[in-house]
């Protein structure tokens, strides 16, 4: 029911009945197809328009509360000036499509991607993969630079509160684009001209589903997950998974020292697919860290930031490997964040996606950890963790 009361919210109706009531439908106040139909618009953040005589951009904006900024931008083959009845335009309404205060379920993820690659349709929003559960693994891209950057978040399925940081960030960037704004004092139009940022914001679906209930007790996977919790009852269950639905912790799955990761999880008790720490049968066994590789070696990216939870540091080096200008971007991180700038424990610094990148690429990759406390982190530390990593997020791209 949370998305429902997502979209109430934003269209302004105290309840269901009323928002049935506006929309012209029968006001049972319960759920059902033409409802939920009709709500779509205020999840996605617009609606699809025909113009009718009278109209132009100044009194359609006025109508659905937005900008003539905002319609020109959804629309930008279509010339304002030379409307026609019967015209189909992209209208954005008039609040942010990202949500700051509910759990990131996958199927608001799709919301939320849809939605921002039709204000800005400079986005370009595609698939990467599929988990094995069918869900699709997406990736957005902006900008038109030959200088590319890999941003990913939520490899680990507790740790979901990452995909809201950097879908708020590229919401932001893309905005600030739009109206030839600036983001974190950089010009946006001229990132966007240097700069080609490549976006993976929740590699993790299957498993973010299970963490935020976008996964519910009886569809597929839910009870395979359970059955491998038992395994480990002192890990809470859904709460505490952070691998994929077959119990494969992504972030130990790249061909990274993966022997050596093994070594350390086997040790540890994780010599088995279960909610956290199993390194898998093999590197890359899941669809997920392939699909990641794939993208890797097709985008050819010069520097990615992996996003995580918990600690507020940021994880430079793999080994002994000290990438060119890696420490000292790494430091800048650290000053514009406030967070602590270290080398990965050596329980810890095996198999993972940054290990894999600087190990097979030598160019910086960074692992970040956000915010304090034990995961799933509480969204009452969104806002202090989106105002300590828009500075990394832009400098990634400023200066990576």
């Amino acid at each position: 029911m949370e998305l429902y009361e997502l979209a109430l919210r934003r269209a302004g109706a105290p309840s269901l009945q009323e928002f049935q009531r506006k929309e012209g439908l029968v006001p049972t106040g319960r759920p059902d197809a033409p409802t939920w139909s009709a709500l779509l618009p205020w999840l996605k953040g617009y609606r699809a328009y025909r113009v009718v005589p009278g109209d132009n951009y100044s009194r359609i904006a006025a109508r659905f509360g937005t900008t003539v900024r905002a319609i020109i931008t959804a629309n930008p083959n279509q010339d304002p000036l030379n409307l026609f009845v019967g015209q189909l335009l992209t209208i954005p309404l008039g609040f942010e499509v990202v949500p700051t205060d509910l759990p990131f379920t996958y199927e608001l993820l799709l919301f939320c991607l849809e939605g921002l690659a039709a204000r800005y349709p400079f986005l370009t929003l595609r698939p990467i993969g599929e988990t094995a559960y069918g869900r699709k693994i997406q990736q957005i891209s902006v900008g038109l630079g030959p200088r590319r950057v890999l941003y990913n978040g939520a490899h680990h399925a507790n740790e979901w509160i990452t995909t809201p940081l950097l879908m708020k960030f590229l919401e932001s960037y893309a905005r600030a684009i739009s109206e030839n704004g600036r983001i974190f004092g950089f010009s946006a139009q001229k990132l966007y001209q240097r700069v080609t940022l490549h976006l993976v914001p929740m590699v993790n679906p299957d498993g973010v589903d299970l963490v935020t209930g976008g996964l519910r007790e009886g569809e597929p996977g839910w009870a395979e997950a359970k059955a491998l919790s038992e395994a480990y009852p002192a890990i809470p269950f859904p709460e505490g998974w952070k691998a994929n639905l077959r119990g494969v912790d992504l972030n130990l799955n790249y061909p990274a020292l993966w022997e050596q990761a093994r070594e350390n999880k086997f040790a540890q008790g994780y010599d088995r697919p279960g909610p956290r720490d199993y390194v898998g049968p093999r590197p890359l066994s899941e669809p997920e860290s392939e699909a990641m590789v794939r993208l890797t070696e097709l985008i050819k990216p010069g520097l990615t930031l992996s996003y995580h939870s918990q600690g507020e540091v940021v994880y430079w080096k793999f080994l002994q490997i000290e990438v060119p200008g890696a420490q000292a971007l790494g430091e800048r991180f650290a000053a514009v964040s406030g967070y602590r700038l270290e080398d990965v424990p050596f329980a810890s610094g095996f198999a993972g996606y940054k290990d894999w990148f600087i190990l097979t690429r030598d160019l910086p990759g960074y692992t970040v950890e956000v915010g304090r406390g034990e995961n799933p982190l509480p969204l009452s530390q969104f806002g202090d963790i989106y105002a300590k990593n828009l500075g990394i997020l832009t400098l990634g791209l400023a200066e990576g």
